[in-house]
């Protein structure tokens, strides 16, 4: 029978879309089984029915790593719990353009139950477990008496249920409260992310200054290689103990079907390793930004600064490079690097790329020619919350205290100083602050890094935030709404105003509401 006469026996293909969801598979093998639609012809249900962990370990060992086929690992999401870290490295940790996840909310829980981490200071270790200590007892203090003030200013209407009005102004009173927060305070978070971004993000963190953040690294790295924890492994043991009261061989089957270890992707995260390319470029670039801004003082800027976009991009890319590695606002640096020469602006962006290897990614200065960048300066507090921004590139400046702190103004909120609080708070950050200085200046291993985790969320700092004009416009909307805070709530609507005096044709299209009205503070 000749090839033409046997085709004519094949079924016809199917002609309907098929769709369905596929819930089972680990996360390695699954990823294998998409990979193979692009060199395969089987359907997901016949992938998933023939491929073994083994050979799923095979392939991705010779694409991924041999090949360099990095887009395959995007196909295997993985959640995680990280739990009792520190607000410090929770920060570093969610520092990824592709991530997604929840922390524990400032707003909603109280923090003085979640203890807090203690680096390695020696010595120096009871200095600064009083003066976090002190903290907290600040923090209980500001958000009792705030929550006192609240109630004195804002009766409970007659349609709203005492739990909901007690809850609703708790956590306004914890909204003011959360600025004296230590960076050292415990957190706890989840994250979904696929295998690329585990691995990039367990490189970056094993690359850190900060000993718990390397420390982090490795645990992540060790999660992903160890058998995850199976919630319906109680009930699963319960019901493969009945089945072998029945039948012993069946119940065996049962238990490696439906118990055994699963390893969410011992594969794709056994190479992550320190990263050589940012390590050395960090310390490179950070020695070219103290040359270049010598003992220059930290120019004035406003809170909120929309840059122009009229300089050459070397002269951004060389800028963007030196603005993690200092404390000066970009307009300063800007300025010094417009004064060099083009071979000198050159020699700085060469050492962002000189230490690349071959499957680096550039650093995230390099993601430059952006229409809108806004220099920020705002409380650390804050920046968490606007850091959950992923569609915009941000660079953000080692926190110190330089900048000074923010306090808590809320309009048609009762201040610090009207709740009888604003001595307290000001005592409060001037201790801490001779604190922090005396230990960042001592003589212990990473003393300066170590001395960070002092600082409470109200301390400024500064970030770079590039974005087209859809982000800066849904930010400006999101983020001044009368149900956030109300840090954000300021910066989002300076953004608004910068973009309106520079674009004024374009402010039409904001949904924006005027932070300065006073709010319903019952309004959630």
């Amino acid at each position: 029978m000749s090839d033409s006469q046997k085709n004519t026996f094949l079924p016809p293909p199917a002609t309907e879309t098929d769709v369905y969801a596929i819930h089972g598979a680990d996360p390695e093998v699954l990823a294998y089984a998409m990979a193979k639609y692009s060199r395969s012809a089987l359907t997901m249900k016949e992938s998933l029915a023939e491929i073994s962990s083994q050979r799923a370990e095979q392939f991705l060992n010779t694409f991924y790593f041999a090949y360099g086929h990095r887009s395959i690992a995007d196909l295997a999401h993985i959640p995680f719990a990280i739990e009792r870290l520190s607000l410090l490295a929770a920060i570093e940790l969610v520092d990824e353009t592709r991530w997604d996840g929840q922390e524990r909310s400032t707003r909603y829980q109280n923090f003085r139950l979640s203890g807090w981490f203690t680096p390695d200071l020696g010595s120096e270790t009871p200095a600064f477990t009083a003066a976090v200590g002190r903290l907290f007892t600040t923090y209980d203090k500001i958000s009792v008496g705030m929550l006192t003030a609240l109630k004195a200013a804002i009766p409970q209407p007659e349609s709203m249920k005492p739990d909901a009005y007690e809850r609703t102004l708790k956590a306004r009173a914890f909204d003011v409260a959360r600025y004296l927060l230590p960076l050292a305070t415990n957190t706890s978070l989840g994250q979904i992310v696929n295998a690329r971004t585990l691995e990039t993000q367990v490189s970056r963190l094993l690359t850190s200054n900060f000993a718990e953040v390397r420390q982090l690294g490795e645990k992540l790295r060790t999660a992903a290689s160890e058998p995850a924890w199976n919630v319906q492994h109680g009930a699963g043991e319960v019901l493969c103990e009945e089945i072998a009261s029945l039948d012993a061989d069946c119940g065996r089957r049962a238990h490696e079907a439906f118990l055994r270890p699963v390893k969410t992707a011992p594969t794709l995260v056994k190479y992550a390793t320190p990263n050589d390319y940012q390590r050395e470029t960090r310390s490179e670039l950070a020695h070219a930004a103290r040359v270049l801004m010598g003992t220059q003082p930290i120019a004035p800027s406003p809170a909120v600064d929309l840059l122009d976009g009229d300089e050459p991009l070397e002269v951004e890319l060389a800028t963007s490079l030196l603005y993690p590695h200092c404390h000066h606002p970009y307009r300063q640096i800007r300025h010094n690097v417009a004064a060099l020469s083009a071979n000198q602006r050159g020699e700085i962006v060469s050492l962002g790329t000189k230490h690349r290897g071959r499957h680096d990614e550039l650093l995230r200065s390099f993601s430059s020619g952006h229409s809108l960048r806004f220099d920020i300066l705002m409380d650390i507090g804050g920046f968490r919350d606007m850091h959950r921004h992923r569609r915009c590139v941000q660079l953000l400046q080692p926190y110190t205290d330089l900048h000074g702190y923010d306090e808590p103004i809320c309009p048609g909120q009762p201040t610090l100083a009207e709740a009888g609080l604003a001595t307290v708070y000001s005592e409060a950050l001037a201790a801490i602050s001779t604190t922090y200085r005396t230990l960042r200046d001592s003589d212990v291993p990473e003393a300066a890094q170590s001395a960070q985790y002092l600082l409470p969320l109200a301390t400024r700092c500064r970030s770079l935030f590039k974005m087209d004009f859809a982000e800066a416009l849904y930010i400006s909307e999101l983020r001044s709404g009368v149900a956030g805070h109300f840090s954000y709530r300021r910066v989002a609507w300076e953004m608004y105003k910068a973009i309106a005096h520079k674009h004024p044709s374009l402010a039409q299209y904001f949904r924006i509401e005027d932070v300065n009205e006073p709010v319903d503070l019952l309004r959630r």
